[in-house]
């Protein structure tokens, strides 16, 4: 064998085992990584305002980890106690829920039977207690796993504050490892920017504002278990289309059932007001940014949220837009169409 072609096989298996290894060291950590890339790019207008301000590089960093500190485990560590005992009400709540008689006065035809009607009540019943026994689970980890907890915590500022201080040299090492020419590094960077611009602003930064709005009306109407809702608020609010009414319409429907009709009626502007929000603020935050198709979007959040949980409301429609992008940038077609929108002029 010759002895060049053995160097560069031999080279190949290492770097082949080099890249396994490495990627079974970072896996348990990923999402975390992942996760303060994500903070690094949210807060790099910030980080460059105040940068301009200071003059210096390493303080500005400093500035915002000591607000997102406080901004993460404080409220984690104040109402976490109180999200598991909420979860918990809530669980025992769903227990002895009654489904069936709404069911029979809403639809009296479709449920005159007593048979189906009690397997329909079934089927919803043991939907319903498998989500809340899920968040009740989920909370109660997160207490019981605190230090494994805190790691990941921890590997998510340490990537947060070396991303956002060296992200110059990071973006000019990616580029020189890309296959691309300068003309495609230009548009794939131009592009990728918009699209996650437009994912994290126009979708997770607008959806949680939709999700405070929806939770004030519920603590301003003393809902019962409202910081568990809220939260939930918050988390459904990322969601295209349906958004926070996941949470504020079920609340309505129980409202009413309980007969508190003032509530139900507040409630519902909330809800109202927490979907108009996303027609006025959207305009003013990504108007000028290119916009994933929304069919993607919630194609890749459901499936990003099955792969990855949570975090998976993000990834899933970044990376089918990368792979969107890519796969245009390679066609040599303009980006503009069907799957990605141009703003308007």
């Amino acid at each position: 064998m010759d002895e060049a072609y053995f160097r560069k096989i031999s080279a190949t298996v290492i770097l082949a085992v080099l890249i396994i290894l490495t990627f079974l060291l970072v896996r348990p950590i990923l999402l975390s990584i992942i996760m303060g890339v994500i903070l690094a790019f949210i807060f790099s207008p910030i980080y460059d305002k105040l940068y301009k301000l200071i003059k210096l590089k390493t303080l500005p960093i400093i500035i915002i980890c000591i607000f997102m500190l406080a901004l993460i485990i404080l409220p984690i560590w104040f109402f976490t106690p109180s999200l598991i005992a909420q979860s918990i009400e809530l669980y025992r709540a769903s227990q002895q829920l009654d489904l069936v008689t709404p069911l029979q006065k809403i639809f009296p035809g479709l449920f005159a039977s007593q048979e189906f009607s009690a397997q329909v009540g079934s089927i919803i019943q043991s939907f319903i207690t498998n989500i809340t026994n899920s968040l009740m689970n989920y909370f109660s980890k997160i207490l019981l796993e605190f230090p494994i907890f805190i790691l990941h915590i921890f590997v998510v500022f340490c990537t947060f504050f070396f991303v956002l201080r060296d992200k110059d040299s990071i973006l000019d090492y990616i580029k020189s490892v890309l296959p691309f020419s300068k003309e495609v590094e230009k548009k794939l960077f131009s592009s990728t920017k918009d699209i996650t611009y437009s994912v994290l602003y126009g979708q997770v930064i607008l959806g949680s504002i939709q999700g405070v709005i929806l939770a004030i009306g519920l603590f301003l109407f003393g809902v019962p278990n409202a910081l568990l809702l809220s939260v939930l608020g918050v988390i459904t609010g990322i969601l295209p289309v349906l958004g926070p009414s996941l949470i504020g319409v079920p609340v309505v429907i129980h409202l009413l059932i309980a007969g508190n009709y003032f509530s139900a009626f507040g409630i519902i502007l909330f809800t109202v007001a927490a979907s108009w929000s996303d027609t006025i603020l959207r305009p003013i935050i990504v108007s000028k940014r290119m916009k994933l198709n929304t069919g993607i979007v919630i194609i890749g959040m459901i499936g990003g949220f099955l792969l990855f949980g949570v975090l998976g409301f993000i990834l899933g429609p970044l990376i089918l837009a990368y792979l969107i992008i890519i796969i245009e940038i390679y066609r040599s077609k303009n980006l503009p169409g069907l799957l990605i929108q141009e703003p308007a002029k």
